[in-house]
């Protein structure tokens, strides 16, 4: 009896150590797989050549064209916007990249650290401040075109206006204008309507754009009775959408500064735009669109 326990038990006890053991086997055999395909790929990813090198190890780049970022007035669009395909065709090396916006916004991103090659204003206060803090190489700098403020109002001119002393009319509900904070035309609107003894009558209207162009839309869309504008902004509207009233006068003339921006990787290409802004195919465009040579040049 007991000889039958005893064997009964060395048999169970055979069975646990036999399926010990293959576990044991096949835990080693997994870990064995497992790193075998580990080196396997280690060693992939140490013969495998990057896509930036060439067979032989060596930086494979194709070098292209130095892209310079022009920050320029939202007044610029349409001029430089056809002058870059002039620039880039007489400086193929170079490429051109815009970033239009009010003056006054443009040179806070500058003040910030934005990665800007060369500014162009349409006032010379924010160069002026830019100057002052080194923001700008000071030999760089030059006037090269002049601009003029004029009154629109929407196509049809539903309430008659045929003056800036109209604007007080009660009929005139809303008067569109650049922010004077940060907007060169809405500082110059501001500017004339002050001159005219109307600011205090008219402020309470008006409603004011982020830019020129903004501006621009609310007179083209109706959402104002009158706005002021650039002369050339007001060429650049939509076809039988406004109308001049008239000229909107300023004490100063209205000259656009450029300049190279001190924290310029590619000063020379920067140099390069300006020279052909300035140039004879530079004003050339600068004129189609309205734009005049500064008296001061």
């Amino acid at each position: 009896m007991n000889i039958t326990k005893k064997n009964t038990f060395t048999v169970k006890l055979s069975r646990q150590k036999l399926k010990g053991s293959n576990m044991e086997h096949k835990n080693k055999l997994l870990l064995t797989i497992t790193f075998i395909l580990t080196i396997a790929l280690f060693a992939s990813g140490c013969t495998d050549i990057p896509a930036s090198e060439n067979e032989s190890g060596e930086s494979a780049t194709t070098e292209g064209p130095v892209a310079i970022t022009v920050s320029a007035a939202a007044s610029l669009t349409e001029a430089f916007t056809e002058m870059e395909k002039e620039f880039e065709n007489d400086n193929p090396d170079i490429d051109v990249v815009f970033n239009f916006a009010a003056s006054g916004a443009l040179r806070t991103q500058i003040e910030g650290g934005a990665p800007v090659d060369v500014f162009a204003s349409a006032a010379q206060d924010q160069m002026d401040i830019l100057q002052s803090r080194g923001f700008i190489y000071n030999d760089t700098r030059g006037d090269f075109v002049e601009n003029s403020m004029v009154m629109i109002v929407p196509k049809g001119n539903e309430p008659g206006l045929t003056g800036m002393e109209d604007l007080t009319k009660p009929e005139v509900k809303n008067i569109a204008i650049g922010n004077p904070e940060t907007v060169p035309a809405g500082k110059y609107a501001k500017e004339s309507l002050i001159n005219a003894g109307l600011w205090d009558s008219v402020s309470g209207k008006t409603l004011l754009g982020e830019n020129v162009k903004q501006v621009l839309v609310y007179v083209e869309r109706g959402e104002a009775d009158a706005g002021f504008v650039f002369r050339t902004d007001a060429s650049s509207a939509q076809p039988d959408t406004i109308e001049v009233v008239t000229t909107a006068p300023v004490e100063a003339p209205i000259t656009y500064p450029i300049a190279v921006v001190s924290s310029t990787q590619h000063r020379e290409e920067a140099q390069q735009f300006i020279d052909f802004v300035t140039g004879e195919t530079g004003s050339s465009i600068m004129e189609k669109y309205g734009f005049t040579t500064p008296q001061n040049v």
